[in-house]
């Protein structure tokens, strides 16, 4: 497994990570618990999860569960800012939501720390100098070890930066964010902020929800077991005419050369800029190996810039 630093920080995670919003919903305790094993054995470091994912606090439950000594074996990635209540009361990112969010996540996670604490989503309601502070505080107690942030807008995290240097306090060092091959919107602004400041770029979503695995076949109902059959408003998101284009292009380019549309799916995110790790989740130890092999292939030149010319 290669090993990457996330951005310009000293924090080093695998070149695929494991995301966990599964555990807990669409996979019962077994079946997660040889997920995450599984995984540890094969050399992924980063598990990334959210208080929010599987009915609020079920996927960090899980891996409370589960790691036990394996714990210091991994980069341990969780969220807060989405809604843990119905109400409203448990959200954002104040300083008051903060300090009690991050307790919340390491009962269930039975740890005495959080490696990269990430926010789910911009907070408009609160100053980011107060949530820098309250996250810096909580760099500064051992509680969290590096910060980042998902979902911002480009100038918001740029803002980010420039008031974590003007206060000195600790600056998030990644950004999580939605990127594939039939994705390509962060390239106008969240990639270039990226490379400026250094942050690692751990894009979730990898496969757009399935299309990419070349699973599905244009006109043809989605299989009975897939996500799209039983998530009819992924497949409409997803399924449009130019993505089906997309695919169908995607798919002629790795018949010709001998590979699959996950190996190309994977090993395209691995190459682009400030790409730390490639998150994707997995409901099988299968499904874990075939992610693992994925980023092996090493595109040329040409190749990327035949891609381009698909997918842009």
């Amino acid at each position: 497994m290669q090993i990457r630093n996330l951005g310009g920080s000293g924090l080093r995670v695998s070149a695929v990570g494991l995301g966990c919003n599964n555990f807990g919903q669409r996979t019962d305790l077994e079946t997660s618990r040889n997920v995450i094993h599984r995984a540890i054995d094969l050399g992924i470091t980063l598990f990334d999860t959210a208080d929010i994912y599987a009915g609020m606090g079920g996927s960090e439950t899980v891996l409370g569960e589960v790691l036990g000594d394996r714990r210091k074996d991994i980069v341990l990635a969780t969220k807060y800012s989405k809604p843990m209540a119905g109400d409203g009361s448990k959200q954002g990112a104040s300083r008051r939501y903060v300090m009690s969010a991050v307790e919340a996540s390491l009962r269930r996670l039975k740890t005495d720390y959080i490696d990269l604490y990430q926010q789910h989503d911009y907070d408009a309601a609160t100053p980011i100098e107060e949530t820098l502070r309250a996250l810096d505080d909580l760099v500064r107690q051992g509680k969290v070890r590096y910060i980042g942030n998902s979902n911002f807008p480009a100038w918001r995290v740029a803002e980010a930066e420039h008031v974590a240097r003007a206060i000195n306090v600790n600056r998030f060092v990644s950004c999580q964010d939605e990127y594939s091959l039939v994705v390509r919107s962060i390239e106008k602004d969240i990639l270039p902020v990226a490379v400026e400041y250094k942050l690692g770029l751990l894009p979730f979503f990898p496969l757009a929800s399935g299309l990419l695995t070349g699973k599905y076949k244009r006109g043809a109902a989605a299989p009975d077991d897939t996500r799209f059959a039983k998530a009819p408003a992924l497949k409409d998101r997803y399924v449009t005419p130019r993505n089906e284009d997309i695919v169908e292009n995607l798919s002629a380019f790795v018949q010709a050369r001998g590979h699959t549309m996950l190996e190309l799916a994977f090993s395209w995110l691995a190459s682009r800029p400030q790409v730390a790790s490639v998150i994707a989740g997995a409901t099988r130890v299968e499904q874990v190996d075939q992610n693992v092999k994925a980023i092996d292939w090493t595109l040329s030149a040409d190749e990327r810039a035949e891609i381009d010319g698909i997918t842009k």
